[in-house]
């Protein structure tokens, strides 16, 4: 099993004038004190007008600065997203293939349609067109990327023959995901032949029925790019250190900041009337978003559950055991999460790369 950060770049009020500095320098920190200790991988969001939750609006260019500071860590676009106007597919392309380069042949491109109503919005785009831009983008990308001569008339791009550049230095080109949550997109990630980004935070023994619909479809998949990238990827939120009483101290606020921000964004769908097929699911989801901020579920549920990896070393190792024998290919960790200091974060990633990460090399 591989490991994996992911970065929301999270900035839980109150700011001052240095907040995104620190925010953004802190986490290039992390990251390359990740590579040293052998993380894999590290995930770097893009959302939009999503303030305290996320500050990541530009993730090539986070990564970019990232792959400078690294070595080995493959760089994920956790992902980029694929409608437009967010994206021209001819921009995800080309930035992609740019940090290839830059990066040494380091990259990965996770690609989704964004599942909040503020983002949508914000940008003009029509849910009921978010899926179909988001098909026609992914299957344009890989061909941009190998053909020499590209051109595309499909219903949302058009595009005269170009040679879409630069190349990237993966060949044939760098391995391509999906974000997923609801139960079709694991179905279409496996269809596509795409890995399968798990950003759902689904805790062990809920996860299996997700990763058995990827596994039964990538068997049969028809790539959209040029080979099947099966790769099931799995999130949680982690704190890691010397007794469980530190990580509760320090876990506890920033889980429960992460637990409310996550149904704020999802309870404007609640509100939404004739919501798209493909987003009556997160409907589904605002209404128990908002009864969840009612009953204000237990941490110390979640914490006994093993649905946080959090607490002392010996305890994390048996909550990345359980997720390791679900299956997966690969943990993804959460640590920068509301106010969780960033010498705690800095704690997390060295006691998992020494003390857990080496019992799965």
């Amino acid at each position: 099993m591989k490991f994996g950060v992911i970065y929301e770049l999270q900035m839980q009020k109150p700011w001052d004038g240095d907040s995104e500095y620190r925010t953004y320098h802190d986490a290039l920190e992390q990251i390359e004190l990740a590579d040293k200790l052998g993380f894999d991988y590290v995930w770097e969001v893009e959302h939009h007008f999503l303030a305290e939750y996320s500050h990541s609006s530009a993730p090539e260019v986070f990564l970019a600065a990232a792959s400078q500071r690294t070595k080995n860590i493959r760089l994920g676009h956790g992902i980029a997203l694929l409608p437009y106007p967010f994206n021209h597919p001819i921009r995800v392309a080309e930035r992609a293939a740019a940090l290839d380069i830059v990066s040494n042949g380091r990259v990965d491109l996770g690609t989704g349609r964004s599942i909040t109503e503020q983002e949508l919005e914000g940008f003009g785009v029509d849910p009921a067109d978010s899926r179909s831009m988001w098909d026609e983008a992914v299957r344009m990308i890989p061909k941009m990327w190998t053909q020499e001569t590209f051109s595309w008339e499909g219903d949302h791009f058009v595009v005269p023959p170009r040679n879409v550049i630069p190349k990237p230095v993966q060949k044939p080109h760098p391995p391509m995901w999906m974000a997923c949550t609801q139960p079709d997109s694991f179905r279409l990630a496996g269809e596509y032949g795409l890995g399968a980004l798990s950003f759902g935070f689904i805790a062990p023994g809920v996860l299996e029925a997700s990763l058995n619909i990827y596994r039964e479809k990538v068997k049969n998949a028809q790539p959209v790019g040029e080979f099947v990238n099966n790769q099931f990827a799995a999130t949680t939120m982690a704190l890691i250190a010397p007794t469980d009483e530190e990580a509760i101290e320090y876990g506890k606020p920033g889980a429960d900041f992460f637990g409310e921000s996550i149904a704020a964004l999802f309870i404007p769908w609640a509100k939404k009337k004739d919501v798209p097929e493909s987003y009556q699911y997160y409907q589904t989801l605002a209404r128990m978003a908002e009864q969840r901020l009612r009953e204000r579920p237990s941490f110390e549920e979640q914490f006994e559950s093993g649905a946080l990896c959090m607490g002392s070393v010996e305890r994390c190792r048996k909550v990345v055991q359980h997720y390791a024998e679900t299956g997966i290919d690969q943990l993804i960790v959460m640590c920068q999460v509301g106010r969780i200091p960033h010498e705690k974060v800095m704690q997390t990633i060295r006691l998992l790369g020494e003390e857990i990460i080496p019992a799965y090399r």
